[in-house]
């Protein structure tokens, strides 16, 4: 029975998962590992993280915690292939300004990133930030404001 739980949920939430996992990477590969370590650590688990509050909120943890972590490998700077772009929409208009801003967001520090995608896609307060980064709000705040600044860098914009 938890079995099953587990894979329906897991099913339901890959999509978010990958996407998650991809901004934070930049490389659907990698954000693909990140995934399925993500959702191992999540099976072992399973009887806690059922229990969680915020089921989503856990996994997403799980998540940025487990990207953080595979940064820190030396075997993440290893670079075999360049990038291919496999995300690329021809029906999506503004294409070329989420593109510019994804490759921007790839040349923030993993941590920076992180917190901009739990704030910023995720739309979480700071509290429920700091707490899935297992950080003070200071330290948030603090990210948070120097990722944006590097992003605004990265993309040339002005204050």
């Amino acid at each position: 029975m938890a079995d099953n739980e587990y894979t329906e949920y897991v099913t339901a939430a890959l999509p978010w998962l990958r996407r998650t996992a991809y901004l934070l990477c930049g490389d659907v590969h990698r954000a693909d590992d990140v995934v399925q370590v993500a959702i191992t650590r999540l099976y072992t688990n399973w009887r806690r993280a059922r229990a969680a509050d915020n089921l989503d909120a856990y996994v997403r943890a799980i998540l940025v915690r487990t990207f953080l972590n595979e940064r820190r490998r030396p075997w993440s700077r290893v670079r075999l292939f360049e990038r291919v772009d496999e995300l690329r929409s021809v029906a999506n208009p503004d294409f070329e300004t989420r593109e510019e801003i994804r490759v921007a967001l790839m040349r923030v520090p993993p941590g920076q990133r992180a917190v901009l995608v739990l704030r910023f896609l995720f739309d979480l307060p700071v509290a429920e930030a700091a707490k899935a980064l297992r950080c003070s709000e200071g330290t948030v705040k603090s990210q948070t404001a120097a990722g944006l600044a590097a992003l605004r860098t990265q993309l040339g914009v002005t204050q």
